[in-house]
């Protein structure tokens, strides 16, 4: 019999295990700076997590997503930061990572959230309908990994402002 992967809100009880995942999840990724689980903490304290997935088998939390508050330098409303997104190094590339996006998406969606940007690799986040915009960007990053997904077909103009928490070092 095979187990069923659930998607679901993190709950308090969730955070250490979200934090140990995130951890082994980016432990060997050379762009990392390994400070994605103090980002989440941050995030977490400043209550600005709106949208906070965990992937759970067996009741074993495999993965998370945190989707937070970005501001736009040209006012847009209602838009989101996606990440961080992280899986259990021994569970990735199952689809739970992408199980964990588009529900989370479905989320920011059903809240009425304009759209969603994110800082990531190139060839994963195309295939979920991310699109690397014209006149939108992020500070100090690339135009190639800086991605955003529009639910209304608006686009805001000028710089994204992830939510202070990424500035999280420890």
């Amino acid at each position: 019999m095979k187990t069923r992967l659930a998607i679901r809100s993190e709950t308090d009880a969730d955070a250490g295990a979200i934090a140990d995942v995130t951890i082994a999840a980016f432990s060997t990724l050379p762009i990392s700076n390994h400070t994605e689980q103090f980002i989440i903490a941050a995030l977490r304290a400043a209550k600005a997590l709106t949208v906070s997935l965990v992937a759970e088998m067996d009741g074993r939390v495999l993965g998370h997503i945190a989707f937070s508050p970005v501001a736009m330098s040209d006012g847009s409303p209602g838009w989101y930061g996606l990440g961080p997104v992280s899986v259990l190094p021994d569970y990735q590339r199952q689809g739970i990572g992408g199980a964990l996006i588009q529900e989370g998406l479905s989320r920011l969606k059903q809240l009425g959230a304009q759209g969603c940007c994110l800082v990531g690799h190139p060839e994963y986040y195309r295939r979920f309908g991310f699109e690397n915009p014209r006149g939108l960007g992020h500070e100090g990053v690339p135009q190639d990994v800086f991605f955003v997904m529009s639910f209304d077909g608006h686009m805001p103009q000028g710089s994204v402002e992830f939510h202070e928490a990424f500035k999280a070092a420890g």
